[in-house]
């Protein structure tokens, strides 16, 4: 079979003379003008013709080998595969049928492709759920990092559930500030708060479930819910959560038999309402009777204000059905991307090998620093002083929008931690929220966080990573175009 001639090539100094010579070789070959099962020059002679040295020649003929484009038979020489497919103008120009159309994505990508996307983007004054990173011991932080940098033992795979040491201080941290009944081998270590929703999701639900979920309440846990196809049910709600006497009377959650119910009964989100210690113990009577998983959220219940944070709903009783979840994120920065479920002792071996398939281990050196930050006292003691530095900022910011906005604005005190809720009735809190935006200020809208048709409207406030200044000149904006609406 004849062979074109190779004088045609051409070369340019833009780029490696091996990475031109593989990519013309593999254009011939696709095009047909090398065609299957045509015999190759000896490398001496492509070498010649080409110009190039050998050992050029040698290594681009050994990578089409290897991709399969060429084969080379004893004794006879170099060969142009016999078995490529016909009419390929290019590898990437395989298309999956005439039109081009790529194969059907599931149900699920489906939905997400018809929702908008919604992630944290840039970071503005305002921007919910961010510390103020500012006042972060990062020197302490960074001199525990380096001690642990030089042991190779953090360098491999420790395990899914996590480092023992983070498990043995955390499970310590927990049982003595929030009352948790735990021990390190209940706690499994995971990439984030998210993640933990999602193991949740994925060991305690089938397809089609009834989820109960608090409205207003967390957009993340409606998504992890919602990835798993669950049904999604919103909780009766009254100033203080989840309204328990309601949901006891409820017919209609016989009828529904929830599977699982999503709740953040010390700190309601974004709300800031608080169960009592009686509301608490009566849902977890009905959670029992019902034979409904209770997933407790706690994602910043160290962040009250005028009294000690409020015990965990998981210790309340010796044997609940508590699954009990938290976050580094809020406490010391969101990029560390760690956080931790507390479950039952039986439940343990099945959440650790769910963990395995959708995700693996959480960063080793990581979990190692936060377990001597907790451990030397530092941790503490940033929430210590992060606590009274919020307090000033919530106060402050309280005071601003009671002096500075209309009358019809009511900031919803309950809603301390780490932002502030304002209701305004019967405003487009989407578009206030965007035009605060293009003012240069961060916020969520308020009626976003509902499951369902909202009852109220207004913003969430993170105040956490703003200044005094910030906090003037934003609500400053805000009043400008309150007064244009």
């Amino acid at each position: 079979m004849e062979v074109p001639s190779f004088s045609s090539f051409e070369f340019n100094t833009g780029r490696p003379l091996q990475e031109q010579l593989q990519h013309q070789l593999t254009q011939w070959i696709c095009t047909g003008r090398l065609s299957s099962g045509s015999r190759l020059p000896s490398s001496r002679r492509l070498a010649s013709e080409l110009n190039v040295s050998r050992n050029t020649v040698t290594i681009v003929l050994e990578q089409l080998k290897s991709e399969g484009f060429l084969e080379s038979i004893q004794g006879k020489g170099v060969y142009v595969t016999s078995d490529l497919p016909k009419g390929i103008t290019s590898p990437s120009n395989v298309s999956w049928n005439k039109k081009g159309a790529l194969p059907e994505l599931s149900n699920f990508a489906q939905y997400l492709n018809q929702t908008p996307l919604m992630e944290h983007g840039e970071i503005l004054p305002f921007t919910p759920g961010i510390p103020d990173i500012s006042s972060f011991p990062q020197k302490t932080w960074l001199q525990i990092q380096r001690r642990h940098q030089d042991r190779t033992s953090l360098m491999g795979y420790d395990g899914n559930q996590g480092y023992a040491p983070l498990r043995e201080s955390l499970a310590e941290y927990l049982k003595l500030s929030r009352g948790v009944r735990c021990k390190p081998e209940q706690i499994i270590i995971t990439q984030g708060a998210q993640q933990a929703i999602s193991l949740c999701a994925q060991v305690l639900l089938n397809e089609g479930d009834a989820v109960l979920v608090e409205s207003p309440g967390y957009l993340g846990a409606r998504k992890a819910f919602l990835a798993r196809r669950a049904s999604l049910v919103s909780c009766p709600m009254s100033e203080n959560g989840v309204d328990i006497i309601a949901l006891q009377n409820s017919n209609i959650m016989s009828t529904l038999k929830p599977k699982l119910m999503y709740i953040t009964p010390t700190h309601q989100y974004p709300l800031g309402g608080i169960l009592s210690a009686s509301q608490r113990l009566k849902l977890l009577d009905w959670a029992a009777t019902q034979n409904t998983w209770l997933i407790e959220d706690d994602y910043d219940s160290e962040f009250h204000y005028f009294h000690k944070p409020i015990a965990a709903l998981q210790g309340m009783a010796e044997q609940t059905p508590v699954i009990y979840m938290g976050s580094f994120s809020k406490a010391l920065f969101p990029s560390l991307r760690l956080g931790y479920l507390v479950v039952p002792e039986a439940l343990v071996k099945v959440f650790i090998k769910a963990k395995s398939y959708m995700g693996g281990e959480s960063p080793l050196l990581t979990q190692a620093v936060v377990a001597d930050f907790i451990n030397e006292g530092h941790f503490v003691r940033h929430l210590r002083k992060m606590r009274l530095l919020y307090q000033e900022k919530w106060q402050h910011l309280i005071d601003l929008i009671n002096r500075e906005l209309p009358l019809e604005v009511n900031p919803i005190l309950q809603s301390a931690g780490m932002h502030l809720a304002i209701e305004i009735p019967n405003i487009d809190d989407l578009t206030l929220k965007k035009n605060f935006h293009q003012q240069g200020f961060g916020s969520s809208a308020l009626s976003s966080y509902y499951n369902d048709k909202p009852t109220k409207t207004g913003l969430v406030l993170g105040f956490a990573n703003t200044t005094q200044y910030q906090r003037e000149e934003g609500i400053t904006a805000l009043k400008s175009l309150l007064q244009e609406h």
